[in-house]
């Protein structure tokens, strides 16, 4: 039967639709986000969730706010969108500020009815025009999808506080009545779903989670080293041994010995040709270095984790932790990028005891402010020490960023709005209120003119709005670009004890539980037994079913059975053109199932295949006379056929085949 999601893909994608089909979990996705509203969907990297959010955008119709933490991941789905003849909006820094307010008030006018609009984490956060122009145009926002949706976790290792203020910007905006959520991830723990699924407010009953979660198709190995200079002697003989093929090395320190730039430099010196990427580069330089390592200019990448979302580049062959990453989340995903083609590749995990050590006091620990002082210090900058309304350059401080969040714990600090500094940006030609109050005062300056008596019923939010909808309107211009920052009130001259203390318990939580993350990838590091073993204990981390974790091995047709010789039959079964679904739920009660390995239908007549590949042991026995008492049953023991482990399995699957062929 075909399904909504099958029906919008056909009709609205019928170029793409023509070369190929959704896959199920793409499918049951799309269905479920049309029929039962907001969902998190979790799936493998390379799983096509872009695919995802089309179809499911395109079914909902109206508009799409796409929430992703990338421009140039922004840029190439905007670009293959207008390929498709969709209309899209990419509001980002890499377009003139002058574009933006262009494009952005042609939207609010309802002069354009983009398909997509995509957006940063950062755009929500700071940006008031921005937010102010959906406001007017919100109805016709029917889907918000957030990419990368784990980063608004402050549990995590790919947290980014800019995502914190995506469900502020959603309630400032549609209030009680949000559009549908789409959240999109590949790698989760039970503790950072909690988050997700609180802060976006999806039920329980929406979290879908791809059956192939895993990557068994990554090669994973693991090497312990006594000192550094053996692990670096390693590293190039792994370099040199795929030095034909695409290679990811993955650092977390960007300069000094055995970081990213150093590594990089010692390459070229020996004769390849290797490029650095780091978070100190510029977009555009970034964007070069992705463009040389996919066109194939380079082979060699040697780079800390700002290579990592969004990136797409699908014949890495080999990637290198030459560091330790701090969780299992980040190994996984970091080996994530390798193998996107579903060709293979190699994971090489080198590490010493030293590694571990230095993760833990030069990374984890330095992410937290050390101690009292630090956090007052961090306060004072933010309020200056002063109670009131103060803007901030949200931008210019990371340090700031990260420590903003126990601010506003802590109740020390609100956020007001968001906005610009100055009014005098503005030029009116006509007596309008923004007129008036920009020739009221003598400096221009937002927060003077938020704290005199004739504003003081105004909230930041409706002051800012009385500006952008001028600006709308087109009854000002602006003489220069709109800067953005936040406005805060500061409650406290200074953080008061019981706040420092607050911060103080919160910022050794999450310290403690990163040390835990860290202390159990390296217990499976140590304990480790091998690719599959290693690839099933992540699993069981990540919350796959433990029905699905012996799936290791991949059929040409791309599903993963649980036997080389399930292997052989379900090729046969895709080369022979023969519809076959693996492991399909036989239902004998309304609440009770078997899954036969293989349920064919060819000709209006549905097969059940068994593969008997460990008869003679006595569970296996008993639960396959179990079984077959079940099919008699039900009435389909004749439609049953079996096969036996044997060195001729692929003559006797060919000979079955010919049969339901010629039944």
């Amino acid at each position: 039967m075909t399904t909504k999601a099958v029906e919008v893909f056909e009709k609205e994608f019928p170029l793409l639709a023509s070369s190929f089909s959704l896959k199920p979990f793409q499918e049951k996705v799309i269905n479920q986000v049309i029929t039962n509203g907001s969902t998190l969907a979790v799936m493998p990297t390379g799983g096509g969730k872009s695919l995802i959010y089309w179809v499911t955008a395109k079914a909902l119709k109206g508009t799409c706010l796409v929430i992703s933490p990338l421009i140039a991941l922004i840029d190439e789905q905007a670009e293959k969108l207008s390929k498709e003849g969709l209309d899209v909006l990419a509001i980002h820094g890499g377009m003139a500020a002058s574009e933006q307010i262009k494009q952005l008030k042609k939207f609010a006018k309802g002069e354009s009815h983009p398909d997509f609009i995509f957006a940063s984490p950062e755009r929500m956060a700071t940006d008031g025009f921005f937010e102010y122009c959906i406001s007017l145009q919100k109805d016709k926002i029917k889907l918000a999808v957030i990419d990368e949706v784990h980063c608004i976790s402050q549990w995590g290792f790919d947290f980014r506080p800019f995502y914190k203020h995506i469900p502020i910007f959603l309630n400032s905006v549609f209030f009680n009545q949000w559009p549908k959520i789409l959240g999109l991830t590949a790698t989760i723990n039970p503790r950072e779903l909690i988050d997700v699924i609180s802060d976006f407010k999806i039920d329980k009953k929406s979290i879908l989670k791809d059956d192939v979660l895993l990557r068994f198709d990554i090669d994973l190995k693991v090497e312990k080293f006594s000192n550094e200079e053996e692990k670096r002697e390693r590293l190039w003989e792994i370099i040199e041994d795929h030095k034909s093929e695409k290679i990811l090395v993955y650092l977390y320190r960007k300069y000094h010995k055995g970081g990213v730039e150093d590594l990089c430099d010692v390459a070229n010196q020996k004769g390849l040709t290797a490029l650095s990427f780091h978070g100190d580069m510029t977009s555009s330089e970034r964007q070069q270095i992705i463009t040389e390592y996919r066109d194939g200019s380079t082979n060699l990448v040697f780079a800390t984790n700002a290579f990592g979302m969004g990136i797409d580049i699908p014949n890495i062959r080999v990637v290198i932790h030459f560091m330790l990453p701090e969780s299992i989340e980040q190994y996984y995903q970091e080996i994530g990028r390798a193998g996107r083609d579903q060709n293979g590749a190699t994971s090489h995990m080198l590490y010493s005891n030293k590694n571990i050590q230095v993760r833990k006091t030069h990374f984890i620990d330095k992410s937290f402010p050390k101690g009292s002082d630090e956090i007052k210090e961090l306060f004072k900058k933010a309020s200056n020490n002063e109670i009131g309304k103060k803007t901030l350059q949200y931008f210019a401080e990371e340090e700031l960023q990260s420590a903003l969040p126990y601010f506003l714990n802590s109740h020390a600090i609100t956020i007001e709005g968001k906005g610009f500094t100055g009014l005098k940006v503005f030029k009116t030609n006509t007596n309008t209120r923004l007129k008036s109050i920009v020739d009221s005062s003598k400096t221009g300056m937002v927060i003077p003119v938020l704290s005199r008596p004739e504003n003081s019923m105004l909230s930041c939010k409706d002051f800012f709005n009385i500006t952008y909808k001028a600006l709308v309107d087109d009854e000002v211009t602006l003489t220069k670009n709109l800067d953005k920052c936040l406005i805060i009130n500061a409650a406290e001259y200074e953080l008061k004890n019981d706040q420092l203390e607050s911060i103080s318990r919160e910022t050794a939580r999450k310290r403690e539980y990163k040390h835990n993350l860290l202390d159990y990838l390296v217990y499976l590091l140590e304990n480790f037994d091998g690719s599959n073993s290693m690839h099933q204990e992540i699993g069981r981390y990540l919350g796959v079913n433990k029905h699905l974790l012996n799936k290791i091995h991949k059929t040409e047709s791309g599903i993963w059975v649980r036997s080389k010789s399930e292997v052989i039959i379900a090729n046969i079964l895709y080369r022979s053109g023969i519809d076959f679904q693996y492991e399909e739920k036989l239902y004998y009660n309304a609440i009770e199932w078997k899954e036969p390995d293989f349920t064919i239908r060819y000709k209006g007549k549905t097969w059940y295949w068994e593969h008997l590949g460990l008869l003679g042991e006595d569970q296996y026995n008993e639960n396959w006379q179990e079984k077959k008492q079940i099919f008699k049953d039900l009435g389909v023991f004749d439609n049953v056929i079996t096969t036996k482990e044997s060195a001729v399995l692929s003559n006797q699957a060919n000979e079955l085949i010919k049969k339901i062929a010629t039944t």
